[in-house]
């Protein structure tokens, strides 16, 4: 008997967030006698409980295939919940609205946590006897789903499309300051991560012949403030100028900041950022060159530029997401899809599976040996990791009346046949 498809998202989106759930919605639609209607969460799993099923099935074709260059999750909507093992009132309610609407497969797209809450609905189906297969669909562009030796995913859908706005940020950065540092002769930028330095490393993919003025610090680094001054100003002694690249996770100490509803922390919510303590602390202590220390914040638009995305992290998160509906398709209830790395000198992939267990709740810290010994820059080990994500063209992005042009999906919604709900969270 046919069943309906159930995809949700959650966490901070991705330049290609949106591929994955294409690859989902065309794959599914290969296979009509598994799947009825294809319904979406409206703002992941909030959306579930409030009964808020979007029909992917009804979309105009054309609006399914724009999704490739749509950025961010704007088209089915995220949210930052976590349904917490105490919470049985929720538990009873997603399993009441998987009911309700025949839902026999649940996918669930995003990070750490959204694996968690992958694992805990397939969980939920076996144990209260539904026909229900729960997967996962990795995404984010922190890079730290999996393991230190890369075993369970290689990298994950988001990560190339950062790694490549850093490589090319910088770049620009560089010009700019190479013209302007008789003014500024340091600039800092700051850049998202906030316990693992994946994404401030990719800022070495802009020299990768390390001809710049360039220090990066991560957050693995485990510098103070006053040892990143220190570095600061022996750069300035050697090139006279200064190119700082921090994670926000660096210890700078108290910036203020609030958390979110998974209980991280908001770095760009915070009452001061990384990048403006780091800048303040240089100005205050003097710098060994005339002229001050300036910087820049970069915030989400990081994870929500559709010309930065990688065309190779498009084409792979799509594939997740196919290879998501197959692993539905097949009965692989409690796996994530992911991304392998074939050995040899060419990049090549495959796409594979984990069990959820082993991801959910995962953190993949920055190796320690791709960092160099003063603690300032990355080895030549990663960028060969990474430079084969990052593509080698600019994606294809159309253009309407000067506007680019995103998929647009209908509001059409599934009748709810629940009494409405509000999440034991949000009361």
């Amino acid at each position: 008997m046919r069943k309906n498809l159930l995809i949700a998202q959650s966490g901070g989106p991705s330049p290609v967030i949106n591929s994955s759930l294409r690859g989902v919605i065309e794959m599914a639609k290969d296979f009509p006698h598994h799947f009825d209607k294809i319904y979406a969460g409206r703002h992941g799993i909030e959306g579930v409980l409030k009964e808020e099923l979007l029909d992917l099935s009804v979309q105009d074709e054309e609006e399914i295939a724009l999704l490739r260059c749509t950025p961010a999750a704007g088209a089915i909507g995220t949210c930052r919940y976590k349904i917490k093992k105490h919470q049985k009132e929720d538990l009873d309610r997603v399993v009441d609205v998987l009911k309700a609407h025949n839902i026999g497969y649940f996918l669930y797209n995003g990070g750490n946590d959204s694996m968690d809450t992958a694992n805990k609905v397939a969980k939920l189906a076996r144990d209260n006897g539904l026909d229900v297969i729960g997967i996962g669909i990795p995404k984010t562009i922190d890079n730290d789903i999996g393991d230190s030796q890369f075993r369970l995913i290689d990298h994950t859908p988001g990560y190339g499309s950062v790694a490549r706005y850093w490589s090319h940020l910088v770049q620009n950065a560089d010009e700019e300051n190479r013209g302007s540092c008789t003014a500024d002769p340091v600039l800092v930028l700051q850049a998202m991560g906030r316990k693992t330095g994946y994404i401030p490393a990719a800022a070495r993919l802009a020299d990768p012949g390390r001809k710049m003025p360039l220090l990066i610090f991560l957050a693995e680094s485990k510098l103070s403030m006053s040892e990143m001054a220190d570095k600061v100003n022996d750069m300035l002694k050697k090139r006279g100028r200064a190119v700082v690249v921090v994670s926000e996770g660096c210890d700078v100490g108290n910036l203020g900041y609030t958390k979110d509803k998974f209980g991280h922390p908001q770095f760009g919510a915070s009452k001061t950022t990384v990048q403006q303590a780091m800048v303040n602390y240089l100005n205050e202590n003097g710098i060994n060159a005339a002229g001050s220390a300036r910087g820049q914040n970069y915030g989400t638009d990081q994870r929500d530029t559709a010309v930065y995305a990688s065309t190779v992290d498009l084409d792979e998160a799509y594939r997740v997401g196919q290879k998501a509906v197959l692993l539905a398709v097949n009965g692989e209830n409690g796996y994530m899809s992911t991304i392998l790395r074939e050995k040899g000198p060419i990049y090549q992939v495959k796409f594979d599976k984990s069990l959820l267990e082993q991801v959910a709740n995962s953190e993949r810290f920055f190796p320690s040996e791709w960092i160099t010994s003063e603690r300032t820059d990355v080895t030549d080990g990663f960028i060969e990791y990474c430079r084969p994500l990052i593509g080698e063209d600019w994606p294809s992005v159309p253009i309407i009346n000067g506007r680019q042009r995103f998929a647009n999906f209908d509001l059409k919604f599934a009748d709810k046949k629940l009494d409405s709900y509000v999440p034991e969270n949000n009361r």
